[in-house]
């Protein structure tokens, strides 16, 4: 129905992708009272895509679905709740709605609320419950369940220890494209946790992570460039990359720290800097030029 054709548009699936015409496909739906119109349109409002971004709306929006008992209305009302989004911040009532999402099989809600439990928001910390969410979200496929999963396993957290596993879950993840789990799978090969050490695999990965902005992927990159693992030692191309990283995780003093011990000029550091600025506007991609 209307709805659907919204998520077409939306996705880019069998027509140009219009956010604006998915805007109109999914208010559509959503006055006539549909709920995945209506989460629909919430989304839409919540990211500012095809109209100002508006959390009040996108609230209105979730709300107007969970009232028909809809399961990813309840997982969004639940992050918004999470993030203080369009409603005062409230970890509590985020449980709240992600376990009902959980519970209705919703993989995001499971995912969601396994993270409650892993970081004791909303609830009293408990790792085995976290575990149990997680392998639930990762089972039907959600790749943050995944990556999640794998991070308890490579972290023996609610589980044993287990590298092979975690490597498993990670892979799974990234193959999905997910970043986070695209720069631990590359984590794993640098270090030589649950497969055999091969830095050219690990630069490939953080490379596919770096690429979607990831933070801690473009630090990762940035170090295998001043070790020359896996890439021809470049320290203007460390440089660059560990400072993009670094300012993404809100700490933009770190990179000369990074790089002390190396031989790094004045005029590369001046380079490597003119390149960040550049590669950020090219949104990470074909930035070693």
């Amino acid at each position: 129905g209307q709805s659907n054709l919204g998520a077409m548009y939306l996705d880019g699936r069998g027509v140009p992708q219009d956010d604006q015409l998915a805007v109109q496909w999914y208010r559509k739906a959503a006055e006539q009272g549909l709920a995945n119109g209506q989460v629909g349109l919430g989304f839409m409002y919540a990211e500012g895509r095809g109209v100002p971004r508006d959390d009040q709306l996108a609230v209105e929006w979730y709300r107007k679905a969970v009232e028909q008992g809809d399961a990813l209305g309840q997982n969004n009302l639940g992050w918004m709740y999470k993030e203080g989004r369009g409603v005062p911040r409230d970890d509590q009532l985020a449980v709240e709605w992600f376990r009902k999402a959980a519970e209705q099989g919703n993989d995001a809600g499971q995912s969601n609320l396994g993270a409650m439990y892993l970081d004791g928001r909303g609830v009293p910390q408990d790792h085995q419950l976290a575990v149990e969410w997680f392998r639930k979200a990762a089972e039907q496929g959600y790749a943050s369940g995944q990556f999640h999963l794998g991070f308890m396993y490579k972290e023996g957290r609610g589980v044993p220890q287990d590298d092979q596993l975690a490597v498993e879950w990670f892979r799974k993840a990234a193959e999905q494209g997910y970043a986070a789990g695209q720069n631990n799978l590359g984590w794993m090969y640098r270090e030589g946790r649950g497969v055999p050490k091969d830095d050219q695999l690990a630069v490939q990965w953080f490379r596919k992570a770096v690429e979607q902005g990831h933070a801690d992927g473009q630090v990762n990159l940035g170090s295998m460039y001043k070790e020359g693992r896996g890439v021809p030692k470049n320290y203007v191309y460390a440089y660059m990359w560990m400072s993009i990283g670094f300012e993404g995780l809100g700490h933009k003093i770190l990179v000369d720290d990074a790089m002390l011990k190396t031989e790094i000029t004045r005029s590369q550091i001046e380079k490597a800097k003119k390149l960040a600025r550049a590669c950020e506007r090219k949104q990470y991609k074909d930035c070693e030029v």
